[in-house]
């Protein structure tokens, strides 16, 4: 039997590709932990799972926040993107409002009874009712939009650098910039964003750490380290959504795609 070249690559291409796509995904595994876990000065601290509630496994999650025992959730996708408002216990859907297919969803926080919700390369940030998920007004930024949070005063934005945009919550003016660092190296790929007991916390895209940042100085105090509730079965589907419940001191967090969110605590 002769071998054909052609033939080869027509049956065994699918299945290279794939294999292919797996050592890219263990290779960028093993870098950010070699990154995070040999360069880093800040300690490494293990979460603990405290609660697990369920969470829509459909859902491509860019900004999670929770408010009295309701999780807002912005996703993202062409075509796809929305942003929705869950019972919390049990994951039921309570309400939904879709984007336009020309918006990518993106970082999602709670400003007072607003909701701000950016947009991925649009300049676009959108205002809902918290309680309707009616869009109630819109704002415009330059350059891309990832993660959002609020500090309380003033709104933090990150863009996939290390640099956190600070700006005034009514007209998105410029206030000041954070330049995230460990070890005095750029801590890159900054992505959802919560501000908890006056930290920054930022999930680093497409690892399972999460920085905890001093929004004075933009060190790194320490990293969250998510290995263990890692839900991945591809390059997709990574550790995206942090909420913080003010009221009871809850953390909790979860992924694109994942089954679950988990709360966790940095406690014994």
């Amino acid at each position: 039997m002769k071998f054909c070249r052609k033939n080869f690559f027509l049956v065994y291409m699918p299945f290279l590709k794939k294999i292919g796509l797996i050592i890219l995904w263990i290779l960028m595994l093993w870098l950010s932990f070699f990154h995070i876990g040999t360069l880093s000065s800040a300690p490494i601290v293990t979460a603990k799972v405290i609660k697990v509630f369920p969470h829509d496994k459909t859902s491509f999650t860019q900004g999670l926040i929770v408010k009295d025992n309701v999780f807002y959730e912005s996703t993202g996708i062409y075509g796809q993107s929305l942003i929705k408002k869950v019972d919390k216990k049990t994951g039921k859907l309570i309400a939904s409002n879709t984007l336009n297919e020309d918006y990518f969803g993106e970082g999602l926080t709670l400003v007072d009874d607003k909701l701000y919700q950016l947009t991925w390369k649009s300049g676009l940030l959108i205002q809902y009712s918290k309680d309707s998920l009616e869009q109630i007004g819109k704002l415009h930024y330059p350059g891309e939009g990832w993660g959002l949070t609020f500090d309380g005063v003033n709104l933090i934005l990150s863009n996939g650098s290390n640099l956190l945009r600070v700006l005034d919550p009514n007209t998105l003016k410029l206030i000041r910039i954070i330049k995230v660092l460990d070890k005095d190296k750029a801590v890159l790929k900054l992505n959802e964003l919560e501000y908890i007991n006056s930290e920054i916390w930022a999930n680093v895209w497409q690892t399972n750490y999460i920085a905890c940042v001093n929004p004075l100085s933009g060190k790194v105090i320490r990293w969250v380290d998510l290995s263990h509730i890692d839900e991945r079965k591809g390059l997709d589907d990574v550790l995206n959504g942090i909420a913080w419940d003010k009221n009871d001191n809850r953390i909790y967090v979860t992924g694109k795609y994942w089954k679950h969110v988990y709360e966790i605590s940095l406690g014994n």
